[in-house]
C-alpha cells in the first residue's frame, strides 16, 4: 500500500510530519533528522512538529517499525529518543565536518533553489553572539540548526568542544519534543477527551508559529533598526 502512495509523492508532503510517520515510520523520521541537522538543503524540513508529532504516535512507532511490543510508554520514548538522537549527532558532525572542509566556498556561491547564503549569515551571526552555546540553542531553532554545526565548521571550533554541545543539545531537544507530544496528549485526551491525533494540522501549524517567531521578531527589529539608521 505505501508502494502505491509514494507513486503519488508531492515535494509539498516533506513538511508534513504525518506523511513521514504513515510512509515511512521511524526510518523516515530518523533519515529527516539527519538530513534537517547535516545538510544545508534540508533547512526546510520539519524538525520540531516533526518530533513532537513522533511522541504522539511513539508507541504505535516502536511496534510498527521496530517489530517489538513494549507495554511501557516511557520505554518507548527512550527507545525512540536514542535512535533519533543519534542521527541528528550525526547529522551535526556531518555539518561541522562540511564547513570545515568547504567553508571559504559557502560564503562565496551563489544562491540555489537548495542553498540560501541568508541562512549561513544567519546562522554564523547567531553563533558570534552565543559561541559554543549556539550549538545547543540552533536546536530548537528552525534554520539555525541546519547552519549551525557549518559554521562551527567553519570558525574552526575545537572537536572536542562542539562534541560536547552537539550531543548535548540533540539529546535537549529530541527527548523534550518527544515527551511533549507524547505527555500532552495524554493530558489533553484524559482531561478534555480531545485527541490531538486529530488535530495534527492544527499543532503543526503552532508549533511552526512558535518556532519561528524568534526569527521573524528579529528580522523586524534589524528593519525597523536599518531604518533608522537611514533616516539619521
Amino acid at each position: 500500500m505505501q508502494y502505491f502512495i509514494l507513486l503519488d509523492f508531492h515535494w509539498m508532503q516533506l513538511l508534513q510530519p504525518q506523511w513521514y510517520i504513515e510512509n515511512g515510520g521511524l526510518w523516515f523520521i530518523v533519515f529527516a533528522v539527519f538530513a534537517e541537522t547535516g545538510l544545508f538543503a534540508g533547512f526546510f524540513l520539519p524538525g520540531d512538529s516533526l518530533l513532537f508529532v513522533t511522541g504522539i504516535f511513539s508507541n504505535d512507532l516502536v511496534q510498527k517499525s521496530l517489530g517489538i511490543n513494549i507495554d511501557s510508554s516511557f520505554i518507548n520514548l527512550l527507545i525512540l529518543g536514542f535512535i533519533i538522537s543519534l542521527a541528528g549527532i550525526i547529522g551535526n558532525f556531518v555539518g561541522y565536518w562540511f564547513g570545515k572542509k568547504s567553508g571559504p566556498f559557502l560564503f562565496e556561491r551563489k544562491d540555489t533553489f537548495l542553498f540560501k547564503k541568508k541562512y549561513l549569515l544567519q546562522a554564523k551571526e547567531f553563533y558570534d553572539k552565543h559561541g559554543g552555546g549556539a550549538i545547543v540553542m540552533a536546536r530548537f531553532i528552525p534554520i539555525v540548526r541546519t547552519f549551525a554545526p557549518i559554521v562551527a565548521g567553519i570558525v574552526g571550533m575545537e572537536n572536542k568542544k562542539f562534541t560536547w554541545y552537539n550531543i548535548t543539545g540533540c539529546i535537549a531537544w529530541v527527548f523534550s519534543m518527544l515527551f511533549a507530544g507524547h505527555y500532552l496528549q495524554q493530558f489533553f485526551f484524559n482531561t478534555f477527551k480531545f485527541d490531538l491525533k486529530e488535530h495534527l494540522e492544527v499543532i503543526v501549524i503552532g508549533i511552526v508559529l512558535v518556532t519561528t517567531a524568534p526569527i521573524f521578531i528579529k528580522l523586524l527589529f534589524d528593519k525597523k533598526k536599518n531604518t533608522k539608521k537611514n533616516t539619521l
